[in-house]
């Protein structure tokens, strides 16, 4: 198997959960897999090419990374999994939730995912945007998280820089979507929370609703005053969505 960077929190004991980040990188998903490990087994892996990781040659999409994270959950003998991914994360999680043969995954969590095609409601073009448009689109409250660029030290600059290179590998570039995927997402039978924050514009609500729509059967929420990545702008409410999807997605135990 690949080699994968891992951080693991919370009881070893406890359900596992496998947290997927999106282009920002582990530390925008650490939230998450930090409220989760108070009673689950939480991994949060950081995707070869992120943060300085090696990428191997064959590393080139999506679902290669869905590939490298079944086959950590084969490795592991784990079962009843969570999977919860943010953006290019919920992308990958889907993947996993299309192709999961062994039936290891019992329930998925997209959090403002990309990765379908949505014909009137598309993507927007990430990789036009300067900083203060990235802050504008992904944010309920830009002013909070905007970050001039002329203060981020140099060596993170350059951590940042090979992060969106890897992100446009990955992603295929500006359409950041399989247009196989969404067809391919009607045989999953696992129940799906899609998560959504309601002034998100770099995928907005609409494309949420049509992500929900390609599955049997998930459920679509929307998280008010927050945007891309609602768990860091509204964290009270997003937790209390997972929490509830993670009890209502949990198999019985003997």
């Amino acid at each position: 198997m690949t080699h994968l960077t891992l951080t693991s929190y919370g009881p070893a004991a406890g359900r596992p959960v496998l947290v997927l980040h999106g282009g920002g990188g582990p530390a925008t998903v650490a939230p998450i897999a930090e409220h989760l490990a108070a009673t689950a087994h939480v991994l949060l892996p950081t995707h070869p090419g992120w943060n300085g990781t090696p990428r191997p040659d064959h590393f080139l999409r999506v679902a290669d990374l869905a590939t490298a994270y079944l086959d950590l959950l084969r490795e592991r003998d784990l079962s009843d999994v969570l999977v919860i991914g943010s953006s290019l994360g919920g992308w990958i999680a889907a993947e996993m939730s299309a192709t999961d043969t062994e039936s290891r995954i019992s329930g998925t969590v997209l959090v403002d995912a990309v990765g379908i095609e949505v014909d009137d409601a598309p993507v927007q073009d990430f990789f036009t945007l300067d900083a203060r448009g990235v802050a504008e689109h992904a944010y309920h409250d830009p002013e909070r998280f905007y970050r001039d660029p002329a203060t981020v030290p140099a060596e993170q600059r350059t951590v940042i820089q090979g992060n969106m290179a890897s992100l446009r590998l990955y992603s295929g570039g500006p359409a950041m979507s399989d247009p196989t995927l969404r067809a391919r997402l009607a045989a999953v039978t696992v129940p799906t929370l899609v998560l959504w924050g309601e002034s998100d514009r770099i995928v907005t609500p609409a494309y949420g609703r049509a992500y929900a729509a390609s599955f049997p059967q998930a459920r679509f929420e929307v998280v008010a005053e927050a945007g891309h990545l609602p768990h860091l702008e509204q964290p009270e409410h997003t937790f209390a969505l997972l929490d509830a999807f993670a009890a209502r997605s949990a198999p019985l135990r003997p």
